[in-house]
């Protein structure tokens, strides 16, 4: 039995209406509690937020969703589930891989499209090491699902379960790159399995194998498209939140919190001050410790993920090759995430995340038009170039992009541009993100499960901390998770029940 908190929970106030808030307020509402619901921002979403620009409908955040039955799991606790609120498409090929050599290959999630499409890849060898690949990814999920992922932790002794064993034998402990070796020859196949862990904050050499769970999320469960985009997610759960009673309060930005004793008592914003018997807080772990006037002591210095550069770029063409999702890998590899995790430079030979969210859903451009959102990693403040630096940087590392973008096949995007917003470092920074960087603390094993920083802190007994900064990480699905964790603090449950309607997922071998 994990802890939770003591005394009378009766009256919850939720500090940010991101995801992870979004899903704690729905959680405690089906637990019977009274909610309140605090946001800076004048709509839901938090890093899922929206930007209207031009007749562009822009996602600021994820673009990629995975795991639909944990955002279902939130919508249950109230009576409902997404499907009745969001309409998922999805997504087949679930990426487009292109590589520098002029090979490319689709990923799909389904188990027959996947092996047919390896073996005209890469032959007949990989395409059966793709399939014990498979079956190792499936066991690796349920092996951690129950006792690592959707679990509070008190102590590291909590790792002790069967699980573990399980876990371990799957080789789990081991490290992520050569664990894909086992099964995969080919270097560029090993990329599309590996390259997750940039998630994590870890190169695939370093990364745990334990971390090849991204992976399955992305290449086996499946990936979905809102339609409307992806901040028609949190869209859906402030409104089923709002019918279930929660007091939405958008653009009032939290400036203390008061306490008695070691409780907190009340959350004043810059307009109101609200009583409450217990907090949720789901800023960046800076703010949420600031606020708390509490930052617990760590044996060392908590270590955060790279950065990322986006530019989101409305076009009056697009490029008939782009799927909704495609990686565009460069050559280099291990000196790539060298740069990004150690050197601090910025890639000399980028790999590239380029999302086209209108070939799913046209809706989100003018018509005849389309969006266009360019993902480069890049290395956090801490080692790489300072909030201040970026603003110089920002626009001549923009020009390289576009230059190299028009190398790889996307002749003409820079032409082609008519509505536009670069993000950089300084951006995360000034949103309050440590590091400059929206993927919080890096997943090395120091931060990792029960040594990842807590959501409950010493010394303040009814404030429980969600969102990508705490348990279980990063991610849509692990920030869900986190959500569903904190409300479980504060209700005393342990588990929530899994949806009983559970969200559109594709059986084995359906998808094209």
């Amino acid at each position: 039995m994990t802890r939770s908190i003591p005394g009378r929970t009766d009256h919850v106030v939720v500090v940010g209406a991101g995801l992870a808030g979004l899903s704690a307020a729905l959680h405690l509402l089906g637990a019977g509690r009274r909610v309140t619901v605090v946001e800076r921002d004048e709509l839901p979403g938090g890093r899922a937020g929206r930007l209207e620009r031009g007749g562009y409908h822009i996602d600021t955040g994820p673009t990629v969703l995975t795991m639909p039955e944990l955002a279902d799991e939130a919508f249950a606790a109230v009576g409902g589930s997404l499907r009745e609120r969001v309409d998922l498409v999805p997504l087949h090929p679930a990426y487009r891989a292109r590589f520098a050599d002029g090979s490319g290959l689709d990923v799909h999630t389904g188990a027959d499209a996947m092996e047919a499409e390896v073996e005209r890849f890469a032959g007949p060898e990989e395409a059966a090491g793709y399939r014990r690949l498979r079956n190792w990814l499936a066991g690796l999920y349920r092996a951690q699902l129950r006792h690592f992922i959707d679990a509070n932790f008190d102590s590291p002794l909590q790792l002790l379960t069967p699980d573990l064993a399980r876990l371990a034998a799957l080789g789990g402990f081991g490290r992520l790159d050569a664990r894909i070796g086992r099964f995969l020859k080919d270097e560029r196949l090993r990329r599309v399995f590996s390259f997750q862990s940039l998630y994590a904050g870890v190169p695939p050499e370093r990364a745990l194998a334990a971390y090849a769970v991204i992976a399955y999320m992305d290449t086996v469960a499946g990936v979905y498209f809102p339609r409307g985009g992806m901040h028609a997610l949190p869209r859906a759960m402030a409104d089923a939140a709002a019918e279930a009673g929660a007091d939405l309060r958008f653009g009032q930005d939290v400036r203390r919190l008061e306490r008695s004793g070691d409780r907190v008592t009340a959350v004043v914003t810059d307009t109101d001050r609200i009583p409450c018997d217990a907090v949720v807080l789901t800023p960046d772990l800076p703010l949420a410790y600031r606020l708390l006037g509490r930052t617990p002591r760590r044996p060392q210095r908590i270590s955060h993920s790279p950065s990322a550069v986006v530019l989101h770029a409305g076009t009056d063409r697009t490029w008939p090759w782009l799927a909704h999702h495609t990686i565009s890998f460069g050559r280099a590899w291990r000196s790539t995430f060298h740069q990004l995790t150690r050197t601090g430079e910025l890639m000399s030979d980028p790999s590239l995340l380029i999302t086209r969210p209108t070939a799913t859903d046209p809706g989100l451009a003018p018509p005849g038009h389309h969006l266009h959102y360019i993902l480069a990693p890049c290395p956090n403040t801490d080692i790489g170039p300072s909030a201040a630096e970026w603003g110089d940087l920002a626009p001549r590392y923009r020009d390289s992009l576009l230059r190299e973008l028009e190398a790889r096949g996307l002749d003409g995007l820079g032409a082609a541009i008519e509505q536009q917003c670069l993000v950089t470092p300084a951006d995360w920074h000034a949103q309050g993100h440590a590091a400059g960087t929206p993927f919080s603390a890096a997943h090395t094993f120091a931060q990792t499960g029960p040594f990842r920083p807590r959501n409950l802190v010493r010394g303040t007994e009814n404030a429980v901390l969600a969102g990508c900064g705490t348990t279980p990480g990063v991610g849509v699905p692990t920030v869900l998770l986190s959500g569903k964790l904190a409300a479980a603090r504060i209700t005393g449950r342990d588990r929530t029940p899994r949806a009983s309607r559970p969200a559109r997922v594709p059986s084995e071998g359906t998808a094209s």
